[in-house]
């Protein structure tokens, strides 16, 4: 790849994901791209990103995104955020709205569902008096590829043994072959949505629990204070931020305040 090439492409992804690629990652932009390149018989990757640069094949660039997006992901990933939901911030929600008895959550760069679904069966093993309640969980990506996914509810039997222990692995999930599909009852508990953080927002309601965890560490200052902005408006007077072990709004939003929970930095407007 010229470099040329991947000045443009770099723009190119930035202004449509906000992803910021540093200098120096070609490779991975090449390594990305090729099984594209292969699939639409387009010869190299330069000629992969000249199809770009005349901007009129609207699939291609969606599955270019798709191909640029990390999707990382694993059920009850870090395992300290679900201990601080269960022991503290969950209860103290529940408190808050135990008048209105509705309790609503966005899971932001939800990639493949692994985080609504752990959630969900966190709310389930743990609050079974929410069964009363109207409980909205909201899952969003930017990938449409991986949200389709998610929809589905079945994981391979490595994706099923990254967090999920077993004995909630047999509650919750039904095996066939080598996959495992989640019951239909924890599924229908997540609504999945496309959306692109660094671009239009629809109308959303506000939420309780806003998690939004190792996306903006891809994101560049700007962006940053953005979304984090647009975050504050949708929460809740008594709601929590919970962002990525890496990141943080310290220098970047001065109307959060952290909330030290179980090892973990949740987050409060002031």
């Amino acid at each position: 790849m010229t470099e040329s090439d991947y000045a443009f492409f770099c723009g190119w992804l930035k202004d449509r994901t906000a992803i910021h690629l540093e200098s120096g990652k070609q490779y991975l932009v090449e390594t990305r791209l090729s099984p594209l390149v292969k699939q639409y018989q387009l010869g190299s990757v330069e000629l992969l990103i000249a199809k770009l640069r005349t901007g009129g094949d609207s699939v291609l660039q969606t599955r270019v995104i798709e191909a640029l997006v990390t999707n990382e992901t694993s059920f009850f990933r870090d395992h300290n955020p679900f201990e601080a939901l269960r022991k503290q911030a969950i209860p103290e929600l529940m408190e808050a709205r135990k008048t209105e008895r509705r309790l609503s959550v966005w899971c932001a760069a939800a990639s493949t569902g692994q985080e609504p679904y752990s959630l969900a069966i966190l709310l389930r093993e743990n609050f079974p008096q929410l069964m009363s309640w109207k409980v909205k969980i909201l899952a969003t990506d930017i990938s449409r590829e991986v949200l389709n996914k998610a929809r589905s509810g079945v994981y391979s039997q490595l994706e099923i043994n990254r967090g999920m222990p077993a004995v909630l692995m047999l509650k919750y999930f039904t095996q066939h072959g080598n996959q495992w599909h989640l019951n239909d009852d924890i599924r229908g508990m997540v609504d999945f949505s496309e959306l692109n953080l660094a671009g239009s927002w629809p109308a959303m309601e506000r939420f309780d629990l806003v998690m939004i965890r190792n996306v903006m560490i891809y994101f560049e200052l700007e962006t940053k204070k953005r979304i984090l902005s647009r975050i504050g408006a949708l929460l809740s007077p008594h709601g929590y931020l919970v962002l990525g072990g890496a990141e943080t709004t310290y220098n970047i939003d001065d109307s959060y305040r952290r909330v030290e929970i179980h090892k973990t930095g949740f987050y409060q407007r002031r």
